[in-house]
């Protein structure tokens, strides 16, 4: 009976109407459905219901699963990679474009510089502009001319210096034979100099010592000099929660 409700099936007549008709011609006939056989087809409808239902199901978990494992090969090379792998990549297509504009510019018989200003917008330019007035416009050491331009408070010590370097002459500009070790002398100025510098440096050195001077009039709580440590930091610690308990004992009002 399954065999000929699948072939019913199979040649697009549905599974209810194939009943109603069977029901239909056996009434024309004046014979009536078996007992039992509107239950065994119902049974059967639901079978073949839950069997595609889980066929689907089944089908279903396993292109989860497929697309899972792929994912999860991917995200292992990704972890694989060097950790800048996305910007350098970016970069790297970035600098094959701009090679192929070149050599398309230069088949043209064009400036690639002239181009790639005629394809930025006014908008694009202006904020450029503004990015760059933005940014410090210090450069750097770029050479002995513009130091003074770099800092100006280098420029009185680069015309104090010219005496010294025109007295120095060729020794200025040493050679494989020139010695130079020894043979500087310092100037009295330069001395007191760095005599009055010492002298501010212990100068302010002892005004912001961090020792603490000795005071005469403290109680005197200890025994030796690492007994006054230790009552110091059982002070530091847990002096606002003996505070009234010492006063009591002062008192003699202690319980």
């Amino acid at each position: 009976m399954a065999a000929a409700v699948s072939a019913l099936s199979s040649l697009g007549v549905p599974e209810a109407d194939v009943g109603v008709r069977r029901g239909r011609d056996r009434a024309g006939r004046g014979s009536r459905l078996p007992p039992g056989a509107a239950d065994l087809q119902r049974s059967l409808q639901r079978s073949v219901f839950w069997d595609c239902f889980m066929w689907g199901l089944g089908l279903f978990f396993y292109e989860a699963c497929k697309l899972n494992s792929q994912e999860v090969v991917e995200e292992d090379k990704r972890l694989k990679l060097p950790p800048n792998w996305e910007a350098k990549k970016a970069r790297l297509e970035w600098e094959l474009q701009v090679q192929e504009k070149k050599k398309e510019c230069a088949a043209r018989g064009e400036d690639y510089e002239r181009v790639k200003l005629l394809e930025i917008s006014a908008e694009d330019a202006e904020r450029w502009e503004r990015k760059k007035k933005r940014k410090n416009p210090d450069l750097g050491f770029s050479g002995n001319g513009s130091t003074p331009q770099l800092n100006p408070k280098a420029l009185p010590r680069c015309v104090s210096a010219v005496p010294l370097l025109s007295s120095s002459g060729e020794a200025l500009y040493p050679t494989s034979d020139s010695l130079l070790h020894g043979t500087h002398v310092p100037s009295k100025e330069g001395v007191d100099r760095m005599v009055a510098d010492l002298e501010k440096q212990i100068e302010k050195r002892e005004k912001y010592s961090r020792r603490r001077p000795y005071n005469d009039d403290a109680d005197i709580d200890y025994i030796n000099e690492r007994n006054a440590k230790f009552n110091q930091k059982a002070e530091r610690f847990y002096g606002k929660y003996t505070a009234e308990i010492k006063q009591n004992l002062e008192r003699g009002t202690a319980v």
